[in-house]
């Protein structure tokens, strides 16, 4: 694994520049003095202390004394694990009186965009998290191919959570077997870059361009006259055996 991919997994995990230049050098060279640690990372020495300092805290980062000099030294790199862990410990404390906050401020009829692949993700992560069965056409296969491992993720929280998947399709297309996902052939269906998902009281669109975009519209009055278009369109669809 080269030193860029670990930079950016430390990045994803909140640590600054420096905090990664810092931990790798003491990773990569055992105990080591702070002036050495600085001219390594090629960072200046008041920066290199603020960043071990951050280190310590975060119990990534320990030193001991010999005489009146310091050597300073990664913990295990398992420490980050734990680290994640205590954040989640921490996040989920919150997490309570968070729900009652965003709940008490929602407005019926919202409307949110997100962009990008995490931003669909962060779509899945609803329909997942709604736990309601998800209703779709306009589907060419895009989430599939475009997150592929994201897809095994989410067919495996949708068996965790019972959600099933109806999906309308146009004849042309070939689905593989899913135990979460019944399909079946509208012939009225156009290919198309925009998917419709119908579920609980939400409607989630996205659009599979180059750089996706995707949108949630939560209004229980849509959710329900959207459904009845796909209730309609499914009875008239044909079953694939």
């Amino acid at each position: 694994m080269d030193t860029g991919k670990i930079t950016k997994v430390l990045e994803k995990m909140g640590f600054s520049p420096n905090e990664i230049k810092v931990y790798l050098v003491l990773n990569d060279h055992g105990s080591t003095k702070a002036g050495r640690v600085s001219k390594l990372a090629s960072i200046d020495r008041s920066s290199c202390y603020n960043a071990l300092k951050l280190l310590q805290e975060k119990g990534l980062a320990s030193y001991v004394s010999i005489g009146k000099v310091k050597w300073f030294q990664a913990v295990g790199p398992r420490r980050l694990l734990d680290y994640l862990k205590e954040q989640e410990e921490d996040v989920n404390s919150i997490l309570p009186e968070l729900q009652l906050r965003h709940k008490s401020r929602k407005i019926e009829g919202q409307v949110r965009m997100f962009k990008g692949l995490k931003g669909i993700k962060t779509i899945f992560l609803d329909i997942a998290r709604t736990g309601k069965d998800n209703y779709v056409f306009g589907s060419e296969g895009q989430f599939t191919e475009r997150m592929t491992d994201f897809a095994y993720q989410f067919d495996k929280l949708k068996q965790q959570k019972k959600i099933h998947t109806y999906l309308l399709i146009r004849k042309e297309r070939k689905e593989a077997d899913s135990k979460t996902t019944t399909y079946r052939y509208a012939p009225a269906i156009a290919e198309s870059s925009a998917v419709t998902n119908i579920y609980g009281n939400k409607i989630a669109i996205i659009i599979w361009t180059d750089e996706p975009e995707g949108i949630i519209i939560e209004n229980e009055a849509a959710a329900k006259a959207y459904k009845s278009y796909f209730d309609f369109m499914w009875k008239n669809a044909k079953e694939i055996k």
